[in-house]
């Protein structure tokens, strides 16, 4: 599901490229649904396998999308929209979730082939809407490299931009401070049972 949900978050930021101008993601191969194009083997595999196995926080990723600015008619309005639209694909996808675990019937007392065959499909859209209303919340963070960063550079004024711009080689350090010390949790947990309970799904 991760993986999934990851390659669709980078072929959006593929696509609305594309749609803007910049054809460099799409000449790559990265306009594309197929996993292998873009996972990191580090970040997409081994540090989730990692966190899995022991608990501990760690960031999950994939291969980051070029964009080259030169094709953008609106270089810092575009950068803005393609980096959205990443987060903006998660939240489609826990929408759709969402709306199969509405619309999928129960299950009957004592209907043990239907159950046998709807709790692990429960289970699987539950756990879909959840990683899906995360990676948005996560990526939306306003630190880059992170989707937030990248929007925020684009709708804030030059000065502040700069700024944002200025934190990007400690953005990981910043990020794992925030994990390590609990204050991600703090500031994300409340948001992301917000939206898991609009959703229906808590």
């Amino acid at each position: 599901m991760l993986i999934a949900s990851l390659s669709v978050h980078e072929a959006a930021h593929a696509w609305a490229a594309f749609r803007l101008g910049d054809r460099t993601a799409e000449q790559l191969g990265r306009l594309s649904l197929n996993p292998a194009v873009h996972i990191d083997p580090i970040g997409t595999l081994l540090f989730p396998a990692i966190a899995i196995m022991t608990g501990l926080p760690l960031i999950g990723w994939a291969k980051p999308v070029p964009v080259d600015t030169r094709f953008l008619q609106h270089p810092k309005r575009d950068f803005a929209l393609i980096a959205a639209a990443g987060p903006a694909s998660n939240v489609l996808m826990a929408i759709a979730g969402a709306v199969l675990l509405a619309i999928i019937p129960g299950v009957a007392p004592g209907d043990i082939a239907g159950r046998a065959v709807l709790t692990p499909l429960f289970m699987f859209l539950d756990m879909f809407v959840i990683i899906n209303v995360l990676l948005a919340l996560f990526n939306m963070v306003p630190v880059p490299p992170l989707d937030g960063g990248n929007v925020l550079m684009g709708v804030l004024p030059a000065a502040g931009a700069r700024v944002i711009d200025q934190m990007r080689p400690y953005g990981f350090i910043i990020l794992y401070a925030l994990m390590l010390t609990g204050a991600l949790s703090t500031l994300l947990g409340p948001v992301a049972y917000f939206v898991l309970t609009l959703l229906g799904v808590r």
